[in-house]
């Protein structure tokens, strides 16, 4: 069964600490982890995307520059990495990535995007072999396609043993009341949407159905696929920005997420290591209490 909201936020900072790797001295930084209420299992809360950035199809070069951004995202403490067939070549360029790199901890996302629902089994495995894991931690079904028919196979795979969490995803506000339906009428772990500074409709009803309904959430296009911060560069940080300990527009982006109670993950996508690096540090106390979130988002607005 679910854990409760109040015994999710009675957890909250004990999982926090719990999820952290015992530190050797090489070991990764510690990075604000959240809990996934439907197990108690404690993820970072700052994840990586892999949308456009990692279809890079064949090329050695390319291949080898998002290998990098991977392990200086597992060596920055993440673990979280979203994919689906609906990014090119990026499962291949993630599988890659995974022999290169070889983690410790990964949280292994993906999704099955497929009209034909009869094809959805042969997607995921497909899926599965790009990657090279032995089983996805979290499968999703992408934008609703064919829900109907990919959900209950999902649920069965979780049942078998053969998946550990289910999930749908949206994004850029699409589908909405479609989406609040399934999410109150089907048993999910998580759901994945779009939410950032300025992208905010899902804090009316979507994500205070998530911590009612016990369901984890990812955070998709918090950056609006780099538009945001490009728009942001040339604005100086805001006084506030040193209050939560953000040192760029990205940082106090995130945070501004991550200081929404129902939120599990952010997963911003990047071709960099220094900004996959950035992104994480983000994850880390403080953050914005309600008064600043909106003195943030003002600001933002005015830029």
């Amino acid at each position: 069964m679910p854990i409760t909201r109040r015994r999710l936020l009675e957890l909250a900072p004990l999982a926090a600490l719990a999820a952290q790797p015992k530190r050797a001295a090489a070991g990764p930084p510690s990075v604000l982890a959240r809990v996934i209420p439907s197990s108690g299992e404690a993820i970072p809360a700052v994840g990586l995307g892999t949308w456009i950035t990692f279809n890079v199809g064949d090329d050695p070069a390319l291949r080898a520059e998002c290998a990098a951004v991977m392990a200086a995202f597992f060596a920055a403490g993440g673990s979280v990495i979203d994919s689906s067939p609906m990014y090119g070549s990026s499962r291949a360029v993630v599988g890659h990535g995974l022999a290169q790199v070889k983690p410790q901890r990964l949280f292994s996302a993906e999704k099955v995007w497929t009209a034909q629902g009869a094809a959805g089994a042969a997607q995921i495995e497909r899926s599965r072999e790009f990657w090279g894991v032995p089983r996805f931690d979290l499968l999703q079904v992408h934008n609703l396609l064919d829900w109907k028919a990919h959900l209950p196979r999902l649920t069965a795979m979780k049942a078998a043993g053969q998946v550990r969490y289910v999930g749908i995803t949206t994004s850029e506000g699409r589908r909405q009341a479609e989406f609040e339906r399934v999410m109150r009428d089907e048993r999910l772990d998580f759901v994945q949407l779009t939410y950032n500074i300025l992208d905010r409709e899902a804090e009316a009803r979507l994500l205070p159905l998530a911590a009612d309904r016990g369901i984890a959430v990812l955070v998709n296009r918090p950056f609006r696929q780099g538009a945001l911060t490009r728009r942001l560069a040339q604005a100086p940080l805001p006084g506030w920005a040193g209050e939560i300990g953000a040192t760029s527009w990205a940082q106090a982006i995130l945070k501004f997420i991550l200081s929404h109670p129902a939120v599990t993950a952010a997963i911003p996508a990047t071709t960099r290591a220094d900004h996959v690096r950035e992104n994480l540090a983000a994850a880390a106390p403080p953050l914005p209490d309600r008064a600043l979130r909106e003195r943030m988002a003002a600001d933002v607005r005015a830029v």
